[in-house]
């Protein structure tokens, strides 16, 4: 059983206050408590701790083998859903956590996507909660997202759809992710999953679960493993408004347009939240 270090003690007791003191080691292959204990913590807000039936965090982060100590990127966090779990957790067990955000080194970056970083680590400031969260740069144009073969795991939830949409991007992508992890590193992706065959250009949110495995591997990844946590078998994938018609988004008329007031969300509600691919991907020794 790998020992529990002096830095990693340090760490889980500096943030008694919030999660009390360090869980033990736990049984290979189950969900760390400690980690539960993060994702059950009420200071999530109600909406994130609700989309949980559908994204199944802990059984999703074991899946994807995370581990104590780990220093993990997040890959485009948003507003951060992952971050209010991964932070605190890796802040508690002397690991890293690192958010690949707007790339501000790029002239051409939006002042919206400015504003939004600034408001992302105006959130994540305070070290006695998330510890020290570093967010760096990421793009069609940036830099590597850390020095080569430093980082254990990098998570991309619901984002390889938006790159395989620009020219070159999605490979840009899964190269820098690549160089950043250590030998057997792990590339844990969750993506809206297509039906077998279906366009990747389409730009209806969905992708083709085949499409992405062998992009990974063109990149150098191995598929390590495949999990059906965050199936969905009731989404037909076939929405006037692509996968944004489904929750959370819950889109009722095309992008750029007013709200429609009239569109009957009722049957997407009932189906909830997409149907997702669980993938596992290592950088082989």
């Amino acid at each position: 059983m790998r020992p529990i270090h002096r830095r990693t003690i340090l760490a889980a007791l500096a943030l008694a206050p919030t999660f009390g003191a360090i869980v033990p080691a736990f049984a290979a292959g189950g969900i760390d408590p400690l980690l539960q204990k993060v994702i059950d913590d009420p200071r999530r807000a109600p909406a994130d701790r609700a989309r949980d039936i559908y994204r199944h965090p802990a059984q999703s982060l074991t899946f994807w083998g995370l581990k104590r100590g780990a220093t993990v990127i997040d890959v485009s966090p948003g507003a951060g859903w992952w971050t209010d779990i991964l932070a605190p957790y890796l802040a508690a067990t002397g690991g890293h956590y690192i958010a690949a955000g707007a790339d501000l080194a790029n002239p051409a970056l939006s002042a919206a996507a400015r504003k939004d970083r600034a408001a992302f680590e105006a959130k994540y400031a305070d070290r006695s909660v998330y510890g020290d969260v570093t967010v760096v740069g990421f793009g069609k144009v940036s830099g590597p997202l850390a020095p080569p073969a430093t980082v254990d795991l990098v998570l991309v939830s619901r984002e390889v759809h938006n790159w395989a949409q620009v020219d070159g991007f999605l490979q840009k992508a899964f190269s820098d992710f690549h160089a950043a992890l250590k030998p057997d590193g792990v590339l844990a992706i969750e993506e809206h999953r297509a039906a077998p065959g279906a366009d990747p250009k389409k730009g209806d949110g969905y992708l083709p679960e085949a499409f992405v495995v062998d992009e990974a591997a063109k990149a150098g990844f191995a598929l390590a493993g495949r999990s059906e946590i965050n199936a969905n078998p009731k989404d037909t994938k076939n929405h006037p408004f692509g996968v944004w018609t489904l929750p959370p988004t819950s889109r009722s008329s095309p992008l750029g347009q007013p709200a429609n007031p009239q569109f009957d969300h009722a049957p997407y509600l009932a189906i909830g939240e997409s149907d997702r691919m669980t993938l596992k991907f290592t950088k082989p020794a």
